[in-house]
């Protein structure tokens, strides 16, 4: 089957790194047919097929197996673990993939985020509630000043995962972040990717400081909400950054 299924594939016309390959993958894939835990033909093969280096190839396939679309078995082979399908609009290939991986990881952290985001409010001491309220006002602050917000945002978020008296929630959510792999110019990592979201962070925080369990669970949700609504915006091409 793998020689089937190199037969889609046609050498690149020059030694190129990472877009080129990663599409012409995904077309091999799509147009194969291969499906859900089919096994990908052998890196020697891919790369010997493409013209490109085997490292080249190895490359590609850990930024798959970054995004969750493919899993690897030592000394058995590569296997397909999520749905390819090229895009055919104004949307790369891969920012497609990546949306579509996100959403995968968004699914994940709504049902921890709620759960830690419960804990949190139902055990949180005063002192963290008033700095939870606090980091999230220097969170706002960098956002509307348009200053880079992400350390902000992290402090903000370990806070609440330090107050639900589980180091492990904090953990398993940071672990499940950078598990995902982006590309450095991935519309997922611009600083204007979520900005809708952080209005109700202020929802969240206030909710937390009075104790309100449903309503910061709520907020966290909205939260979430929002974000899939930008990854998809930007997966359908309404929205490319």
């Amino acid at each position: 089957m793998s020689q089937a299924v190199l037969d889609y594939l046609e050498p690149l016309e020059t030694r190129t790194r990472g877009v080129a390959v990663l599409d012409a993958l995904a077309d091999m894939v799509e147009r194969s047919g291969l499906k859900i835990g089919d096994r990908l033909p052998p890196e020697v093969s891919l790369a010997a097929t493409l013209g490109v280096g085997r490292s080249t190839i190895r490359e590609a396939l850990n930024r798959w197996e970054g995004l969750g679309i493919i899993r690897r078995r030592r000394g058995d082979g590569t296997y397909l673990s999520a749905r390819v399908q090229t895009s055919r609009g104004l949307v790369p290939t891969m920012v497609r993939l990546e949306g579509e991986a996100l959403l995968r990881l968004l699914e994940i952290r709504r049902t921890l985020e709620n759960d830690v985001v419960r804990k949190a409010t139902m055990k949180a001491t005063r002192a963290q509630r008033v700095e939870i309220a606090r980091l999230c006002d220097i969170l706002l602050n960098e956002v509307a000043a348009g200053r880079p917000w992400r350390k902000a945002d992290h402090a903000f978020h370990g806070a609440i995962y330090d107050a639900s008296g589980n180091p492990m929630y904090g953990q398993l959510l940071v672990n499940l972040d950078n598990a995902l792999e982006r590309g450095g110019k991935s519309p997922f990592s611009a600083d204007a990717f979520g900005l809708d979201s952080f209005p109700i962070h202020k929802d969240l925080a206030d909710a937390m400081l009075v104790e309100d369990t449903e309503g910061a669970v709520g907020a966290i949700g909205r939260i979430i909400d929002v974000v899939e609504r930008e990854v998809q915006a930007i997966i359908d091409g309404k929205t490319v950054g």
